[in-house]
């Protein structure tokens, strides 16, 4: 649980959970236990990041946040309904979960990965593993409860 001028975040270099002082966002702090640098400017993103094949690994299971991807396409009105309230959450969830979003007709190597097979689809990682899937497209609170575990 984290105090309310602190964030949470993971050491990328040894998966260590650090907690950092609000005043220190934006800076690099030092990893409690193997003293290598963890990098706080990623505290400041408050929107989806846009992920694809060639940067999943470093965005999305090397992130040093819980991530949420929303794994969409154009076409797929079911995404569009879904798009608002995800930007909304990237937004509120700033410092605490990392939001990502990956158009499956343009990144196939990672959704056959995940054996994306329907969209919407939502997958959600924890220190770079897969911890759940959600399929189809959900209501906003449906997303808030499976994500209230990393909040």
């Amino acid at each position: 649980m984290t105090q309310p001028n602190t964030y949470i975040m993971r050491c990328t270099a040894c998966g260590t959970r650090n907690r950092i002082p609000v005043e220190k966002v934006g800076t690099v702090a030092k990893c409690g236990k193997c003293q290598g640098p963890v990098h706080t400017d990623v505290l400041r993103i408050d929107h989806a990041l846009t992920i694809t094949d060639s940067d999943f690994d470093s965005q999305i299971l090397r992130s040093p946040l819980p991530a949420l991807l929303d794994c969409w396409a154009p076409w797929c009105g079911p995404c569009q309904m879904m798009e608002p309230f995800m930007t909304e959450l990237a937004a509120t969830w700033q410092g605490r979960i990392r939001v990502g979003k990956m158009n499956v007709d343009e990144n196939p190597r990672t959704s056959s990965q995940y054996r994306i097979m329907s969209i919407p689809t939502l997958l959600i990682f924890d220190n770079g593993q897969l911890k759940d899937t959600l399929t189809g497209a959900l209501p906003r609170q449906s997303i808030v409860q499976a994500m209230s575990a990393y909040l």
